[in-house]
């Protein structure tokens, strides 16, 4: 923790939930240096997700009510799809993964469906992700929506919500408040009741995977054990150092790309993201495959990219193809750092990620896909956190302090 003033939130503490009466969240009070809101959320996340669990486990709770909407519609065939905005839209993404697979384990892949959403191929056996006000101009005709709103607020995700449910389809909701706008709209609320007490959203991207983890445990009746979750995530928490090397390797670039493949996308969405709200760094997210497909003559030494490769399923074939990236990334004199299993680094060699590398546990005990976006998790977002501070940008705030971008982030609402 930064010695610059004493934590407002003491890891180990309980985060506030959400005001009641609902209200949408207050701007974060202003820090004119770290720890930051954000430093802070991260640190309290290893507790935080330990916590959710032990409350989310309950026979009669929403997540196995959500389980039980998911055994369902995999047994009429209906589409089971996940939508949000912004990190609850890479939360969606996340928890989609987790599904998939956990529908897989459980044995409902041979009759779930996917079929029904405009746009979107049909996948049997898998859930799929679709940005929120897609899902709204497009709704699905029955099955199961799964909306993740982290205050439950979001026009978008709303309006998703009303769409799909007026052409049958049963809403599931994964939020901080059974009392929010979206919730209105949901006949299944998965509470996870603390909320972020910053703008650029850690806690409000972790909870959304925690719960789709439980949820995933109950449809394989193979519940998630928490102190393996905690201590994972502290392994990433306490990974401040090699996050501050990459920070300080990436601060003076022009343009920061990320890659990832696999259970790594949700991640890689989440930290291109993150580096633009905090800080203010175009970034842009790339499939594995895609990066190798037209994009490396745009870069140059003035680029930076992270490649995010820790999915174990089908690791051969992800390893391949990224050591192809790597050394194009060389050659050109990219910027290369990578948050990587432990287990691959030893075929990494150093010149390869000069930037440096962040790595993420081997965790066999958990499903691979829930391994991989929790174990990134801390991570990318510490590496976020540490590149604002070598920026000298605010991440708590979304540059909201200032009336331009203010006034800009209006135009939306």
């Amino acid at each position: 923790m930064d010695p610059y003033r004493p934590p407002e939130f003491p890891p180990d503490a309980r985060l506030p939930g959400a005001p009641d009466p609902w209200a949408p969240s207050s701007p974060p009070a202003w820090r004119d240096g770290p720890p930051y809101l954000m430093t802070e959320m991260i640190e309290a996340e290893p507790a935080l997700a330990e916590r959710l669990l032990a409350r989310l486990w309950r026979a009669d709770g929403p997540v196995f009510r959500v389980a039980d909407a998911i055994r369902e519609t995999a047994r009429t065939g209906g589409p089971i799809v996940t939508t949000g905005c912004g990190t609850s839209e890479h939360g969606a993404m996340a928890t989609a993964a987790i599904l998939s697979d956990a529908i897989r384990r459980a044995g409902l892949a041979g009759v779930a469906g996917v079929a029904g959403v405009a746009g979107v191929a049909g996948l049997a056996g898998r859930a799929t992700s679709v940005q929120a006000f897609e899902a709204a101009l497009a709704p699905q005709e029955g099955g199961l929506l799964i909306a993740v709103s982290h205050e439950g607020g979001t026009w978008a995700t709303i309006e998703a919500m009303r769409a799909a449910r007026a052409r049958g389809t049963t809403t599931a909701l994964v939020t901080v408040s059974g009392r929010s706008p979206a919730a209105e709209l949901a006949d299944i609320v998965v509470e996870t009741d603390e909320q972020d007490q910053g703008w650029c959203h850690t806690v409000g991207y972790l909870s959304p995977i925690v719960a789709a983890a439980s949820i995933g445990g109950a449809l394989t009746r193979m519940p998630i054990e928490a102190s393996t979750v905690r201590d994972l995530l502290a392994e990433g928490v306490s990974r401040r150092d090699a996050a501050g090397t990459i920070a300080a390797a990436l601060a003076p670039t022009s343009h920061i790309l990320v890659v990832g493949s696999g259970a790594d996308r949700p991640a890689a969405w989440e930290l291109a993201l993150k580096i633009e709200e905090a800080c203010y760094l175009p970034s842009t997210a790339r499939d594995l495959e895609s990066m190798l497909h037209g994009h490396l003559p745009a870069t140059d030494e003035s680029t930076g990219m992270v490649v995010i490769l820790t999915d174990p399923e089908r690791r051969p074939d992800r390893w391949d193809r990224a050591q192809g990236l790597f050394l194009a990334a060389a050659r050109v004199g990219i910027r290369t750092a990578a948050i990587v299993g432990s287990g691959l680094s030893w075929a990494l060699p150093p010149k390869l990620t000069p930037a440096g590398r962040i790595l993420v546990p081997e965790t066999p005990d958990l499903p691979a896909p829930v391994a991989s976006l929790i174990g990134t998790a801390a991570p990318l977002q510490l590496l976020t956190e540490r590149l604002a501070r070598a920026r000298r940008t605010n991440p708590d705030r979304l540059r909201r302090d200032d009336p331009a971008y203010r006034e800009a982030a209006a135009a939306y609402e």
